[in-house]
């Protein structure tokens, strides 16, 4: 009777271990973490922290975004590599100059999209736009072009810093139209913005909802924007395609995964953005801060990413930027 006994009950044992095992693997397990290669404020960190509180609601687990900047999206990248590396509760939110410039001016950029960082989801996208300071007299992207050309070398423009979007759509709009204007960087837009309304430099390229205020001042000018089409938010505002074809320097925003994340984790990521940019408070939040919603997948992303990448190389190199 007791050989029975023990018997079922080591059946019983059997039969509900792949029931613990799966309990054990539920995702996510504990909060996710959203890592973010630069300081508060910026285009990626508001998309992150706009998706996060929405993204934890369905996951049932908390999502934390945590600002690491440093070493143009280097910092981010070892701290991605030292959370949890591998579990899938840690990712990195960012724009494409972490993954397409910083490889090409930073030598402890080693990393490569695909090999040792993987696209999980493309978040959303949203443009930048060209803005001078009043004193410029320039009030149009024609009058900007045109007073930069009779003054070579002596207007200047403030950036978020070297390698990033902001400053390669200059010098992408530079190499175009043949025109010479100084750049000046600075540690994100929280110091950019502030040097161009305060006159240290003449013009800057900025995301809207970082000088509206200031555009409705009229301390600011709103020249043009780098994405291939106007803006629905700035209809009046050309786009600087309309000049250039072909122009697009709009900025990604999406979601990359440490190597060896689960692919369970990066499919449930990817399946809740997607949903998440879907829903009317969010839409209603990005579309006030000129962000367009995508929610695309892993493929999808990759292929935005190599197109980028591309993309800003060639006006790295039009920047003659150097590894350091």
């Amino acid at each position: 009777m007791q050989r029975r006994t023990l018997a079922a009950t080591a059946a019983l044992a059997f039969c509900l271990a792949p029931l613990t095992s799966l309990a054990q693997q539920a995702y996510p397990s504990k909060a996710v973490k959203f890592i973010v290669p630069y300081a508060p404020g910026g285009l990626p960190d508001s998309v992150a922290r706009v998706v996060a509180k929405q993204l934890g609601d369905r996951l049932g687990q908390s999502v934390v975004v945590d600002n690491r900047p440093g070493g143009n999206g280097v910092v981010a990248y070892q701290t991605l590599l030292q959370s949890t590396p591998g579990d899938g509760h840690a990712f990195i939110v960012t724009d494409g100059s972490m993954l397409s410039i910083t490889p090409l001016i930073n030598k402890s950029a080693t990393y490569q999209v695909g090999k040792d960082i993987f696209p999980v989801s493309m978040i959303a996208r949203s443009p930048l736009f060209v803005v001078a300071h009043p004193r410029t007299g320039v009030n149009t992207f024609a009058e900007f072009v045109s007073l930069v050309k009779s003054k070579p070398d002596q207007l200047t423009y403030g950036s978020s810093g070297i390698g990033s979007t902001h400053h390669l759509t200059m010098e992408a709009l530079k190499a175009a139209l043949n025109i010479d204007v100084r750049h000046v960087p600075y540690r994100g837009s929280g110091q950019s913005t502030p040097a161009l309304v305060g006159g240290q430099v003449d013009f800057s390229v900025a995301a809207l909802p970082s000088v509206l205020g200031f555009i409705k001042s009229n301390q600011v000018r709103l020249l043009a924007s780098n994405a291939p089409k106007r803006s629905p938010q700035a209809p009046d505002v050309p786009a600087i395609a309309e000049t250039v074809p072909g122009f697009d320097f709009s900025v990604v925003v999406g979601v990359l995964a440490a190597p060896g994340t689960p692919q369970a984790a990066i499919d449930r990521i990817s399946k809740e953005i997607a949903e998440v940019v879907k829903l009317p408070e969010v839409v209603k939040t990005f579309e006030a801060a000129v962000i367009e919603p995508v929610g695309a997948g892993p493929a999808e992303y990759g292929r935005v990413i190599a197109l980028e990448n591309e993309l800003m190389s060639k006006a790295g190199k039009a920047a003659n930027l150097k590894s350091e």
